[in-house]
């Protein structure tokens, strides 16, 4: 979203009881609301009922197709822009499209508030960290406790019914300041989670594809991955993409989201693709979204995104050109103003036809068709008994606590360190500027939580604890050294809790460095030199940072990356340090050097190594350099033990007689649907968990290609979490699509089968597959 826009973010508030005091301030007005926006009332206004569009026996495409006919050209306009208008002789009011649930209800974008009525809501840790429990079931029952508070509050007018959520960027580069909000760098993961958190957030109790609990989008389509680096921001940047980087990397996830996981909306992005902005890119748009994958939705834009490919792009010579272009691209939503303003000029002066005006709107209504807004008061609909009881309930803040730590990671961990016993430790020096914030924890696209559980406070509740904040904030300008050092000498053991917040990282704020800020280096250095038990590192971030001074340091003795794990992160923490939670989450994202920025320009958008230039390549499926953390590290209490039970040997793929390829030496063939029936592989694999202690334990599936058409070194075929009791085993399987799973994308951006040999990788398992023709 565009942070221009002063609309953008309604008032920040760091602790709970704060915010009835500023949103009693600010949002007087949300107050007073206390019933939803829909159109229809029939009750109150009984003429409406014999309007073809108020009809809820007709299919959706005949009533949307009578409210198009009903409309001037005037008002039709009012409905391309996130500020819907009103048409009070058809009963239809003001809609505000914008609102945003990335990981909870946010108070970003005016379409949603709190209030004295639901003061808050559930807020789960920021999406990088959930990616990182690797559980798709997880992402979806995330989605459902989100979409089932959103509809609460819609219903006592605190709500829209439409989330610009969620984000499925790849993140491409560490020092993404948006990297946060994504699952990670991995397209697979990236797809799981998109379908998943969809799902939750759009499936209805009765399942029906045409009926919809809340309308999710995926955004940013695509290849965004840069906010404002060096001088070069998002408004401005072009992104140069090859045709199979595009495909094998940034496309998947969109197309899953659409395809697996029918979401109702595609949010299309600032920056430019190969030299069109995505927002006025008629392939990308009305092409690949609508014509390949068959958007069942509406395409919206970022905000202001229409005005800055005029304002700031140039791409247009004159405004009108720009909402015309915009609009036979396939946008249907403009979030801004922009279309509101031109588009009748475009009409008027012939470069867009109304047809093309008609087809966009129509688009916009029946997303909102779908979701019950012209049925009529929504207290008779299905979720319309819901309401400011059903937010923040035990149940939902108990899953906020349970989506944390199964995404804790557990970096290193010395023997006799981790987990620390509440009966040994007799006192605890909690250290460090992230030991005790509370808005820290919940990342960007944030709402007002239902509560705060600080580090500080989840260690306090098991142990005595001293605390010292060692700096100031997390730039750490001038570390107080002596005060943290006489803690930790004193103390029976050390947690030490740095990273990062959004001064660091956030959107529109690139980093320049992977390096710790400011002096926390110094003063975790300084701490653990003089500490009298384990030293216990805690980094608080959405990125990675260059920690190998502190991963090389034998005075700490255990690292944990903990995300921004939302409102719950202490209590979480704390279980995972004392042992009441066995860790199981991996990182979803590559920890490089600090000497890879130093030589890889974040504008270079090529996934693959360039020998020629030295160029190393981006994330663990093509990075040929040293790591500090690889994507997938984690570590655990338990020990777990893999045996393959079952995976073929050889894959045959049936080609029509007389193929080239029969008579010449190919490398690859086609990864086309005549080829591809039949052709699931059954992989099954017993795991078992060698400790007395429970845990949970992703299994990751990869296979190494072939070496053709510069094919990944690695990639994640299929991941799957299962937790084990101690000594406990389980079978677990996995259903390979040969075509689908095994495919490499090829340098035109065409699916191709490697023939030859794929190793498959299990854990430290390696099996063998030849696929042949």
């Amino acid at each position: 979203m565009a942070p221009a826009q002063n609309r953008n973010r309604a008032p920040k508030v760091s602790v709970l009881f704060l915010f009835l005091t500023s949103c009693s301030l600010q949002h007087s007005s949300s107050s007073a609301q206390s019933s939803p926006v829909f159109a229809c009332d029939v009750v109150s206004n009984p003429s409406l009922a014999s309007l073809g569009f108020c009809n809820t026996s007709l299919g959706i495409d005949l009533r949307v197709g009578d409210l198009v006919k009903r409309l001037t050209l005037q008002e039709k306009i009012t409905f391309l822009v996130d500020s819907a208008g009103s048409v009070s002789r058809l009963g239809i009011p003001k809609y505000e499209w914008w609102s945003e649930a990335l990981h909870g209800v946010s108070y970003v974008g005016p379409g949603t508030h709190f209030s004295n009525v639901v003061p808050g809501a559930t807020s789960f840790p920021q999406v990088i960290l959930t990616a990182a429990s690797f559980n798709a079931s997880l992402f979806q029952a995330i989605g459902k406790v989100v979409s089932t508070e959103a509809r609460a509050m819609y219903n006592v007018g605190l709500a829209g019914l439409t989330f610009w959520s969620p984000n499925i960027n790849i993140f491409r580069d560490p020092r993404w300041g948006r990297g946060q909000e994504t699952p990670g760098e991995d397209p697979l993961l990236a797809s799981k989670y998109a379908t998943g958190y969809v799902k939750g957030l759009q499936q209805t109790d009765g399942g029906s594809p045409n009926r919809l609990k809340v309308a999710a989008c995926c955004k940013h389509y695509t290849a965004y991955d840069l906010d404002n680096w060096k001088g070069t921001d998002r408004y401005h940047f072009n992104a140069m993409v090859t045709k199979q980087d595009l495909d094998d990397t940034f496309q998947p996830p969109f197309k899953s989201c659409v395809i697996d996981g029918n979401v109702a909306s595609v949010m299309c992005s600032y920056n430019q693709v190969n030299g069109k902005p995505t927002c006025a890119d008629p392939d990308l748009l009305a092409g690949v979204i609508r014509g390949q994958w068959k958007l069942n939705g509406y395409i919206v834009s970022d905000c202001d995104s229409v005005d800055v490919l005029y304002n700031s792009q140039h791409y247009t010579k004159t405004p009108e050109e720009a909402a015309a272009k915009s609009i036979l691209a396939g946008l249907d939503l403009n979030c801004g103003s922009f279309l509101g303003k031109h588009t009748e000029a475009a009409v008027k002066a012939g470069l867009v036809n109304e047809s093309a005006i008609d087809h966009a709107i129509s688009n916009n209504f029946a997303t909102l068709m779908r979701l019950g807004f012209f049925d009529g008061h929504p207290s008779k609909q299905p979720y319309g008994q819901l309401g400011p009881k059903d937010v923040c309930t035990q149940a939902n803040q108990d899953l906020a606590l349970d989506a944390a730590r199964q995404g804790i990671v557990l970096l290193k961990n010395t023997a006799g360190s981790l987990p620390l016993s509440p009966t040994a430790i007799k006192n605890l020096a909690v250290i460090g500027p992230n030991a005790n914030v509370t808005k820290t924890m919940i990342g960007n696209y944030e709402g007002t939580p239902c509560k705060y559980t600080t580090p500080l406070q989840g260690l306090a509740a098991v142990v005595a604890t001293i605390y010292q904040a060692g700096c100031s904030n997390v730039q750490c300008g001038t570390a107080q050294v002596d005060d943290a050092k006489k803690a930790a000498a004193s103390a029976d053991a050390t947690v030490l809790v740095m990273g990062a917040d959004q001064s660091i990282e956030a959107e529109s704020h690139d980093r320049l460095d992977l390096l710790l800020p400011g002096q926390q280096q110094l003063l975790i250095t300084e701490v653990a030199k003089v500490a009298k038990g384990p030293v216990i590192l805690i980094i608080m971030s959405g990125g990675g940072f260059d920690i190998s001074f502190a991963k090389n340091d034998p005075k700490i003795t255990s690292i944990l990356w903990v995300g921004y794990p939302g409102q719950a992160g202490g209590a979480a923490i704390a279980d995972v340090c004392f042992g009441r939670y066995n860790p199981s989450g991996r990182l979803p994202m590559t920890w490089y050097p600090q000497s890879y920025v130093e030589k890889v320009p974040m504008t270079n958008m090529n996934m693959r190594p360039d020998a020629s230039n030295g160029y190393p390549g981006r994330t663990y499926r093509f990075y040929t350099g040293e790591t500090v953390y690889a994507f997938g590290d984690g570590l655990s209490y338990s020990t777990m033990n893999h045996e393959l039970v079952r995976a073929p040997k050889i894959v045959a793929i049936p080609l029509e007689e007389g193929h080239v390829c029969y008579s010449s030496n190919c490398k690859s063939v086609d990864a086309v649907e005549q080829s591809c029936q039949n052709l699931n592989l059954d992989i099954h694999l017993r795991v078992k968990n060698n400790a007395s202690i429970s845990g949970g334990h992703t299994i990751f599936l990869f296979s190494t290609p072939p070496s053709v058409h510069k094919s990944p070194q690695k990639h994640l075929l299929a991941f799957e979490k299962v937790f084990l009791k101690g000594q406990e085993e389980a079978l677990v399987s996995f259903k390979v699509d040969a075509c689908k799973d095994l495919s490499v994308v090829d340098e035109l951006g065409n699916r191709k089968l490697a023939l030859g040999d794929h190793l498959l990788h299990v854990g430290n398992l390696k099996h063998s597959l030849t696929v042949r023709i």
